[in-house]
């Protein structure tokens, strides 16, 4: 006979026949279908780089109001996240991961069906606040999932979105070649419908507990007992500077490019270079971040990202298309050991209220900064000295590192 067990905290721990423990395959499909959906939501991201150069042109748009438009995207994303993990405690973290999917999807659409600055603004807000659902959701059913060995798993999924983040806009620039933006727009919603349906069958039921507990937490749990809120609130600190670097630069990515000579497929190309890169430095650094230690990680790829950006503002084409695999992966290697810290940190075990938290700020602090002071900078003194600035933002990373470091020593 079938049956389920859980555990003390509410965490379904699988299904036995007899025969054996299932928990492994369920676990597998559970990260590999999350990993689908964060591809799909990253890609999403990323795909607005792609068609800034696009929106320049088509609506005469300067760079704070470039800065402006992507940040509608991302800060719906940010600003959400907490609402959603409130709203996953009634429906369950399956129904409100399907309902984001095909939210995102809509926006997406509908910023295709737009006519003007004003439609593709309330598009792309829309589809933020569907994206706004699966960083916290997801990143939170594979620590319950996992349990203790869950910064391996976080890695991988943090990796599967840099897949996304390689393949959507790469694709995406080699259609815009032979096709419409609002055609290609259309083309990546339907992609996002296909997803939706896929978490839907795929995804187990309630991987996440409707209401967490923290004054019972469970031995195997990630945080379990941290009343560490110092630690914590460096670590957000550490999150939203490192998530202010990436798209300062990104937002300039294009233009640089395209100043060094690169038509639209270039770029498309150039970001999947640097989202391959990305996704690699994920998943190397979430297991550099158990061997070496936490603190040694973030500040390698930190100083390595400063020196990155600062070799594609100054090399012709060619050598900037090579660098940029080497720039995604410091780029995107400090947020896999963020991401595999926060469990850990996790103020008296709310591990989805600590998600949802560390996601909205960094978020949220980017979305804030990029129009406000780097879409300025760019306007002001050009792509060259904004991306200059943003290489600087990712420096200063490193005192805060230092200070954090004791507090990861006395972690519980």
């Amino acid at each position: 006979m079938t049956t389920t067990t859980a555990e003390p905290d509410g965490r379904a721990t699988g299904a036995t026949d007899g025969a054996g423990d299932t928990r492994a395959p369920r676990r597998t499909r559970t990260l590999a279908t999350i990993g689908v959906n964060h591809a799909l939501h990253d890609g999403y991201t990323d795909l607005i780089y792609v068609l800034l150069p696009v929106w320049q042109v088509e609506f005469g748009l300067g760079y704070v109001a470039l800065a402006l438009v992507r940040s509608l995207y991302v800060g719906a994303l940010a600003g959400l996240q907490m609402p959603a993990t409130a709203l996953a405690r009634t429906l369950g973290a399956r129904a409100v991961l399907v309902l984001g999917t095909l939210l995102g999807a809509g926006g997406y659409a509908l910023a295709g069906a737009s006519g003007g600055v004003t439609g593709l603004c309330v598009a792309l807000a829309l589809s933020g606040a569907g994206s706004s659902t699966q960083h916290p959701l997801a990143s939170a059913v594979i620590a319950r999932t996992y349990g203790t060995g869950a910064r391996g798993p976080l890695g991988t999924y943090n990796f599967a979105g840099d897949l996304g983040k390689a393949a959507l806009p790469a694709l995406a620039g080699l259609l815009l070649t032979h096709l419409d933006w609002r055609l290609v727009l259309w083309l990546a919603a339907g992609l996002g419908v296909v997803v939706a349906f896929g978490v839907a069958t795929l995804l187990p039921r309630e991987p996440v507990p409707r209401e967490e507990a923290p004054a019972r937490p469970h031995a195997a749990m990630p945080g379990a007992g941290s009343t560490d809120r110092t630690g914590f609130g460096l670590l957000v600190a550490v999150g939203m500077l490192d998530n202010a670097a990436r798209p300062a630069f990104l937002l300039y990515l294009p233009f640089l490019l395209q100043e060094k000579g690169a038509v639209l497929a270039t770029v498309g190309v150039a970001f999947g270079l640097a989202a391959v890169g990305g996704a690699l430095g994920k998943a190397i650094f979430g297991r550099l971040g158990e061997r070496f230690g936490v603190t040694r990680c973030v500040i390698l790829s930190e100083a390595g990202t400063a020196v990155a950006i600062l070799l594609v503002v100054a090399l012709p084409l060619a050598p900037t298309l090579a660098v940029l695999p080497l720039l995604g992966l410091m780029l995107n290697g400090t947020s896999s050991v963020l991401y595999g810290t926060v469990p850990e940190l996790a103020p008296h075990g709310r591990v989805e209220r600590a998600f949802a938290v560390f996601y909205t700020w960094t978020l949220g602090g980017s979305a804030v900064a990029t129009p406000l002071l780097y879409g300025p900078l760019g306007d002001a003194v050009g792509p060259r000295w904004a991306a200059v600035a943003a290489a600087a933002t990712a420096f200063a990373v490193v005192p805060i590192m230092l200070v954090l470091s004791p507090h990861l020593a006395r972690k519980p």
